[in-house]
């Protein structure tokens, strides 16, 4: 265990600076797979290629039919709302924790939120809570694989049927994370995911991922994509008829970033495996340290470790400190040791401005339209479990590789230090 003064104190930090390599890991593969777009002199037919290569190539991993590259996770969540049919006052039922863009996809097609809270184990949304929520508008269900674990899809996928409801699957930080033996966005009827440049696949800039075994859906998604036209990339004077036959909104991806994002897919699983290592033994170190929790990955789940979570309990060192005032102090002091760490939403997703208000597109749009339901609430207090762990926790970074096992023992150094010292903090 280190001992000390602490860092924030004037102490040695623990983690030396500069130990910490970057996400994304790139390789000379990497810097190869971008600079042939380059070379070859014509971007138009590296447009196409890159497009349908990527397109064949993510199916293929899945084991999908359709595959759509976009500039976002978020779109490729709209698209999955769009292709389902979703329409006007229609309402989707969401988790209070997730990234709000999981919401926003939602609101881009002028469907309506329904919030539900999360199991306090998982941070997935609570299969338990999810029928209370259904009303006669209710038309799809959007469980978020957080943090690169699952959803408990079999209860979820269960009450989808019951009540003839489809089921979106956001992926935005679950590439290659299983449930069961099946992949996160196989088991919906659609799927987005995120390649942003944090993302465990990335294109090291902007973009996502639609996926879809339904023939229908992925047509209707692909009006979406280019303005309401069917449109091939790269071969747009060939294929384009200019007439739209619905409203699109440009969610193209870029060619450099398919290109990137290949590359990276050829080491997914190997890096998923690197992460999984590096956090297995985060948390045999740090499991039953008191004031702390660590994540649990239930039995038949491949957790794949977007992050790492921790959640802090100054009770259990009795401490008589405002849960939020303890965790951000910790925060700080384990920075000043060199841990990188942040502490991602702030507040229930129900709890943010626009839902407060309702008002997404002015004069209160699209609740106060008259094809939604009238009396939509959304009370904070409604999501207790969520207001407890956005309270609670921080993430930790660098957990990625080709980070390793040396600097976790350096992390597990730095919190028992903190941890050992915490009275010291306050």
């Amino acid at each position: 265990m280190s001992s000390g003064k602490l860092a924030i104190h004037g102490g040695q930090a623990v983690v030396p600076k500069g130990m910490v390599k970057p996400w994304p890991h790139i390789t000379d593969e990497d810097r190869q797979a971008v600079m042939e777009v380059l070379a070859d002199g014509n971007i138009l037919p590296q447009r196409t290629l890159q497009n349908e290569s990527l397109t064949r190539e993510w199916a293929e991993y899945l084991g999908v039919r359709y595959c759509i590259p976009t500039n976002s996770g978020t779109s490729a969540l709209h698209m999955a709302v769009a292709g389902l049919g979703i329409e006007p006052g229609d309402e989707v039922i969401v988790p209070a924790f997730t990234y709000w863009a999981s919401a926003a996809a939602v609101l881009h097609h002028n469907a309506i939120p329904i919030f539900v809270d999360i199991d306090p184990h998982t941070y997935t949304i609570d299969p338990t809570k999810i029928e209370a929520r259904i009303s006669d508008r209710t038309r799809a269900i959007m469980p978020v694989h957080i943090h690169g674990l699952s959803a408990d899809m079999d209860p979820i996928l269960e009450i989808a049927r019951k009540h003839s409801l489809a089921v979106i699957e956001d992926c935005a930080q679950s590439h290659g994370a299983r449930y069961k033996g099946k992949l996160c966005g196989t088991m919906g009827d659609a799927a987005g995911f995120s390649t942003q440049a944090s993302k465990v696949l990335t294109t090291g800039s902007e973009g996502g991922l639609f996926t879809t075994n339904d023939e229908l859906v992925h047509k209707r998604a692909a009006l979406t994509q280019y303005l309401g036209e069917l449109v091939v990339p790269g071969r747009e004077r060939e294929t384009q008829d200019y007439n739209a036959h619905g409203l699109g909104w440009v969610y193209r991806p870029d060619v450099f970033g398919q290109a990137f994002v290949r590359s990276q897919l050829k080491r997914l699983d190997a890096n998923n495996d690197w992460r999984r290592k590096n956090c297995a033994y985060l948390t045999e170190r740090l499991q039953g340290t008191p004031g702390l929790s660590t994540p649990y990955e239930p039995e038949g789940s491949h957790h794949i470790y977007y992050v790492y979570t921790l959640e802090f309990y100054p009770e259990q060192l009795k401490l008589d400190i405002p849960t939020r005032a303890f965790r951000d102090r910790l925060m700080e002091a384990l920075a000043a040791e060199g841990v990188p760490n942040t502490q991602w939403q702030r507040m229930a997703v129900p709890s943010q401005e626009v839902f407060q208000a309702k008002d997404g597109y002015g004069k209160g749009c699209p609740w106060s339209c008259p094809y939604s339901r009238p009396g939509i609430e959304y009370r904070t207090e409604d999501y207790p479990m969520t207001n407890r762990f956005v309270d609670r926790n921080i993430y930790l970074l660098g957990i990625y590789p080709p980070n390793g096992e040396d600097l976790m023992e350096l992390y597990v150094q730095a919190i028992e230090k903190v941890i050992g010292q915490v009275r010291e903090l306050f």
